[in-house]
């Protein structure tokens, strides 16, 4: 665990509705208050009933409150659940210097189901966030998650991704502790794993 690397430092934690990354940014959120830092939360919606993107800001400081929602250009870190969604992100709200943590396996909307739509080539879109950002990781949460039992963990693995690219304020035992206030007994041991597993996926080559 380091100091953040910028006043503030943006995080974004992106996703589409259902897969969990609102709850990601308040596990986040609470972490980093109970290590004393101030984190301003905020989140956008498109229509996430139908699959639409949804995405959580998180503003980062030592000892000030930054306006909630992060402006054009000025992404530090951006975790998202579903890959389109980083790039879509990146363009959005990222620059070069832009950290990419996204996990590989797609989420097809309607549109694209239906034929009405095109969903990028994946060697394409993975070529691309490696191409407009610093530093792009792919995390194969999804997969790891249904060998853990339940494609529900995919987002508690992509949180411990997060930690284990060490570039925001948080270790393991904060985690830990915002986790064991909303997780109880076996679903609090299940969430243990499921957070050291996207640990090491990050961690390897």
């Amino acid at each position: 665990m380091k100091e953040p690397a910028k006043e503030p430092l943006n995080l974004i934690i992106g996703g589409v509705g259902g897969q969990g990354n609102v709850l990601m940014s308040l596990l986040v959120g609470r972490a980093l208050v109970a290590r004393g830092y101030v984190a301003s939360v905020g989140d956008t919606y498109g229509v996430s009933q139908r699959g639409g993107p949804v995405a959580s800001h998180i503003r980062i400081s030592k000892d000030r409150s930054y306006g909630p929602l992060i402006p054009r250009g000025h992404a530090d870190i951006i975790v998202t659940l579903e890959p389109v969604e980083a790039l879509r992100l990146l363009a959005e709200l990222g620059n070069p210097g832009t950290m990419i943590i996204a996990n590989s396996r797609p989420v097809y909307p309607p549109d694209v189901s239906s034929g009405k739509a095109t969903y990028p080539e994946l060697k394409d879109l993975f070529g691309a966030l490696g191409e407009y950002s610093a530093k792009s990781t792919l995390v194969h949460a999804t997969e790891a998650a249904l060998e853990l039992g339940d494609p529900i963990y995919t987002n508690i693995i992509m949180l411990g991704a997060l930690l284990g690219a060490d570039v925001v304020p948080l270790d393991r035992e904060a985690m830990v502790e915002v986790l064991a206030d909303r997780f109880k007994g076996p679903a609090l041991e299940r969430n243990k794993v499921a957070l050291d597993k996207g640990f090491d996926l990050v961690q390897q080559p």
